[in-house]
């Protein structure tokens, strides 16, 4: 049941106890693996790290933690909490609460322009390769979506749905053609982008994925009150001098390109962007003050917590974190349904 808008200290209860969830299971995330370390081990390892990046003493358990799990484990946080606001905003101007990244074909559009680069030109750009062609993606798929609906005079919550899904099978179609036409050694890393996953997280693309979750909550919060105006409807939100026109294609260029950052450092993860905003409005009610820092937290621990999973459920082999995700992501879709 949402908390009333008079429960400041309740809401800051509840963010705390994300807040620590969140902790408790990134540690968690870093400890567990092939090397499994005790908890209270974790930091002092991870401070011998990064004093042996200087130092280079040789201490291989200290790398592992600080080179290889951490900068995964902090990804898988800033990629969940990116989709989770991505979600939340794409549900607020499309006044449909089955919306998100993956859903109205952001996360497809986006794995679609990064699998071109992959299968044709390579990294004619370095770093910027993946980012830049995943963000033309999503952009694409953006605006396919913005087309279709503006060819519906009466955007119901129904037709949305379709024009996503249309959309997002559309690329996925294009992302096979493209992994079957083009070079096959390069297969492996296109299964890469259409399961998701976290394996390739390293410290110099951990700031794309921080870019993305900063840009989507930095909107969010900047745009809070005309967010909260389109809840009454557009007509309202017109009254209120909010253009809803506007500000949902402002939402869309925001959400392609928080979603590309995601996409470019870790595939294509769905359904984390529809379960965090439901869960979040649940306890901290539907206005987006008071929502975003329980949504980004949501998804965060949602994320971090299906990294762990698909690493120890069938250890040694690890599970694209995309497809666990999706399992889950599937139940809660039916158990919301059933509850309409």
């Amino acid at each position: 049941m949402p908390l009333p808008p008079a429960c400041p200290r309740a809401h800051a209860l509840v963010l705390g106890a994300l807040l620590l969830a969140l902790v408790l299971l990134m540690l968690a995330s870093i400890a567990f693996g092939t090397a499994a370390v005790p908890f209270d081990q974790v930091p002092h390892l991870l401070w011998r790290g990064w004093v042996e990046r200087e130092a280079s003493d040789g201490d291989m358990l200290a790398h592992i933690l600080f080179d290889l799990r951490l900068p995964r484990t902090l990804m898988a946080a800033s990629v969940g909490a990116a989709l989770a606001v991505t979600g939340l905003l794409l549900q607020t101007v499309s006044h449909n609460g089955l919306a998100d990244p993956y859903l109205f074909g952001l996360s497809s559009g986006a794995a679609a322009g990064a699998v071109l680069v992959i299968t044709t030109v390579g990294d004619f750009m370095g770093v910027w390769s993946l980012p830049l062609a995943a963000f033309a993606g999503g952009l694409v798929a953006a605006g396919a979506v913005m087309l279709l609906m503006r060819r519906q005079r009466e955007h119901t919550p129904e037709y949305m749905v379709l024009a996503g899904l249309a959309v997002s099978f559309m690329f996925t179609a294009v992302t096979h053609f493209l992994t079957l036409m083009g070079d096959q050694r390069a297969a492996q890393s296109v299964l890469f982008w259409t399961l998701g996953g976290f394996g390739g997280a390293r410290w110099d693309n951990l700031p794309m994925a921080l870019a993305g979750a900063a840009l989507a909550a930095g909107f969010a919060g900047l745009r809070h009150r005309q967010l909260d105006a389109l809840l009454a409807g557009d007509a309202a939100a017109h009254s209120l001098g909010v253009n809803p026109d506007r500000l949902g294609r402002q939402v869309f260029a925001v959400t392609a390109l928080a979603t590309a950052s995601c996409v470019a450092v870790a595939g294509v993860i769905g359904f984390v962007g529809l379960m965090a905003p439901h869960l979040a409005r649940a306890v901290a009610g539907a206005l987006h003050r008071r929502a975003l820092g329980v949504c980004a937290l949501t998804g965060a621990v949602l994320m971090v917590l299906g990294d762990l999973l698909s690493r120890r459920l069938l250890a040694p082999q690890e599970l694209p974190v995309g497809v666990l995700i999706a399992l889950v992501g599937a139940a809660f879709v039916i158990g919301l349904l059933s509850r309409r």
